[in-house]
């Protein structure tokens, strides 16, 4: 007899319930981690023998590496990630595609997932709802307050007399610029670095107008530090059409960092704050 995708999905969900129940009340031990700052988190907490298996973008410690990979986050396989037989998943909001998840929920694997937000209240949170999650809430409210120390520290140093205006390019293949606009992690971490973002009048990451580039003003250019496609060096941005007209590109002014630590908004975002802003000084002083 021949099974459905989605019978085999159920089917692989409830040999993962069978074969975990005894210890569910010792709080989840086989655990997929998807999205960067989850298992970043799961790791801080002294936890990763739990973890079973990680997303793509979950680069940080390099430990994260020796795990299965269930692929990107925003492109997951349900069978994929029931193969590593799981009791629970913990991931970031806005995980994938939508049929993934339904089919995850139906095969009764419990999904938790956290916030993305980028505020320090955000972060706190994170921590201890994935603490929370794997039943060290303790450990998890004593890492939140470390974390939180930690950005409030580096915020403390940074100049704000600067203020330069950062323009966060995520892609330029095809010669379209792709960046940062209102309401996402690129924005928040400029501003929390002493920076503006020198584009605004649109929220998330869309491709930009040359207009609104040559009009940004953008004295810096800050992009994730990664190859392929989407990376550019200075030669390709000084040739690009409009990015050769903005300030920035003419004096050299790019800053590229770990996308993880950039944009994670995790456990490292203090240090995040302090590159940036080092960063940015840097290449106004």
């Amino acid at each position: 007899m021949k099974f459905s995708l989605k019978q085999s999905v159920i089917a692989l969900g409830m040999t993962a319930c069978l074969s975990t129940t005894a210890l569910a009340e010792d709080g989840p031990q086989r655990v997929v981690s998807i999205g960067g700052a989850v298992t970043e988190i799961v790791f801080a907490l002294g936890e990763e023998d739990r973890l079973v298996a990680r997303d793509t973008t979950s680069n940080h410690p390099e430990e994260a590496a020796a795990l299965p990979d269930v692929g990107y986050i925003r492109a997951l396989s349900a069978e994929g990630v029931l193969s590593v037989n799981p009791d629970h998943i913990i991931s970031e909001s806005g995980a994938g595609p939508l049929e993934t998840i339904e089919l995850l929920r139906e095969a009764s694997v419990p999904i938790v997932e956290v916030n993305n937000g980028f505020t320090r209240e955000d972060i706190s949170e994170k921590i201890k709802m994935v603490a929370d999650t794997l039943g060290v809430s303790d450990k998890g409210a004593e890492l939140a307050a470390k974390v939180d120390a930690e950005i409030a520290a580096a915020v403390a140093r940074v100049d704000t007399s600067i203020r330069p205006k950062v323009i966060f390019i995520l892609s330029t293949a095809g010669g379209r610029v792709m960046a940062a606009g209102e309401n996402t992690s690129a924005d928040a971490i400029i501003a929390l670095s002493g920076g503006q973002n020198a584009l605004s009048g649109f929220e998330g990451f869309k491709p930009v107008t040359d207009e609104a580039i040559v009009t940004s003003g953008a004295e810096v250019i800050l992009m994730m530090d990664r190859g392929g496609d989407h990376s550019a060096s200075l030669e390709k941005l000084r040739e690009h059409q409009s990015l050769k007209l903005t300030p920035a590109a003419q004096s050299g002014a790019v800053v590229r960092m770990d996308g993880m630590l950039l944009l994670g908004f995790s456990v490292r975002t203090g240090e995040a704050v302090s590159r940036l802003a080092a960063a940015l000084e840097g290449v106004q002083g």
